[in-house]
C-alpha cells in the first residue's frame, strides 16, 4: 500500500510538473508576443510623432526615445494650451472693449442727437 501512495504521489507530481512545464511554455509565449507588441507600439508612437525618425534608420527605437518623444508632445501641448488662454483673454479684453466703444459711441450719437 505504501508503494501504491509513492506512485500516486510521483504521479501527482509528474502531473503537476507537466502542468508548470506547459504554463512556463504559455508565460514564454506571451512575454514574447508582449515584447513584439512593445516594438510594434513603439514603432506606432515614433511613427505618428516623427515620421522621418521612425523607420528609416533601421534600428530599433528605445524606450527613452518614445519617452522623449510624448514629454516633448505633452510640453507642447501644455504651451499650446496657455497660449490659447492668453489669446483668449486677450480676446476677452478686446471685446469688452469693443463693448465699451460701441456703448460710448451710442452715447455720443445720442448727445448729438439732442444737441441738433
Amino acid at each position: 500500500q505504501v508503494e501504491e501512495e509513492l506512485e500516486a504521489a510521483c504521479a501527482r507530481q509528474a502531473g503537476q510538473l507537466r502542468e508548470m512545464g506547459r504554463r512556463e511554455r504559455l508565460l514564454r509565449a506571451d512575454l514574447r508576443r508582449a515584447g513584439e507588441q512593445l516594438e510594434s507600439f513603439k514603432s506606432q508612437v515614433m511613427q505618428v510623432c516623427s515620421p522621418s525618425a521612425a523607420g528609416s534608420t533601421g534600428k530599433s527605437i528605445t524606450q527613452q526615445q518614445v519617452i522623449e518623444k510624448v514629454r516633448q508632445i505633452c510640453h507642447e501641448n501644455q504651451q499650446s494650451h496657455e497660449r490659447e488662454k492668453c489669446l483668449q483673454e486677450e480676446l476677452n479684453s478686446r471685446l469688452t472693449k469693443e463693448k465699451e466703444v460701441s456703448a460710448n459711441t451710442e452715447v455720443l450719437k445720442n448727445s448729438l442727437r439732442e444737441l441738433q
